[in-house]
């Protein structure tokens, strides 16, 4: 066995099992949690209190073990001399954008939102600023769950789908790579979502319905951007 392989390997299996962990949190709070605190009554402070806590523990430091072992393996493939594909490229973007949201947005808000709840539950008033900060974390929780699947996709397609977006990339030249056009457009079309994440509003994905379909078309558009133009 050779040691590049052994440690290549190492990385992959740390890069699953953290994105496994990460992602599997983030549709639980999203297709799970959210809709079961549309019900809970009472016992949705309780929860908010010993439970929410627990999850977001592992799903941050999930989403940060996730980034570190991929750019791990994306200086290793680079070293390599394998060449990094645009199909890779893509979901590296959509990935740390939503590692980002997790650690500026979501994680920084819901601190605010546990202390509210707290401090309700020990008699106190709610902090003025908790229903703000459960929303802008919520947006960028949703949004994260919209650039979940196109990542996801761009990630397998880079080892196991055809097309311009496997090629490796080479700007400037006529080496059937992705093109100028095509990289331009679809990191137009993911800052604009992120923008949203940001400083708009849910719209489409506020549902899960929404946010599961708009995902899959997003996944679409973005590889046909990438294949056709």
């Amino acid at each position: 066995m050779e040691i590049g392989n052994l440690i290549d390997y190492l990385f992959r299996w740390m890069h699953f099992f953290a994105g496994i962990t990460w992602i599997g949190l983030l549709y639980y709070f999203n297709f799970v949690q959210t809709e079961y605190f549309k019900e809970a009554g009472d016992a949705k402070a309780n929860a908010i209190d010993k439970l929410v806590p627990r999850a977001l523990w592992w799903f941050r430091w999930g989403a940060m073990l996730t980034l570190i072992s991929g750019l791990v393996l994306a200086g290793f493939i680079e070293t390599m001399g394998v060449g990094i594909n645009y199909y890779i490229t893509l979901g590296m973007v959509l990935g740390t954008l939503m590692f980002l949201n997790v650690w500026l947005i979501i994680w920084p808000n819901q601190r605010i939102v546990i202390a509210s709840n707290r401090q309700v539950l020990e008699g106190g008033e709610a902090l003025p600023g908790a229903a703000a900060a459960q929303g802008k974390a919520g947006l960028a929780s949703r949004t994260n769950t919209l650039f979940s699947l196109p990542m996801l996709f761009f990630m397998g397609a880079s080892a196991h789908l055809g097309g311009t977006g496997r090629v490796p990339l080479a700007l400037g030249e006529d080496g059937g790579s992705a093109s100028i056009l095509a990289i331009v457009l679809t990191l137009l079309i993911v800052a604009l979502l992120e923008l949203n994440a940001v400083k708009g509003k849910t719209g489409l994905i506020t549902t899960v319905k929404g946010v599961i379909h708009c995902s899959v078309w997003l996944t679409a558009v973005l590889v046909v951007i990438v294949e056709f133009l």
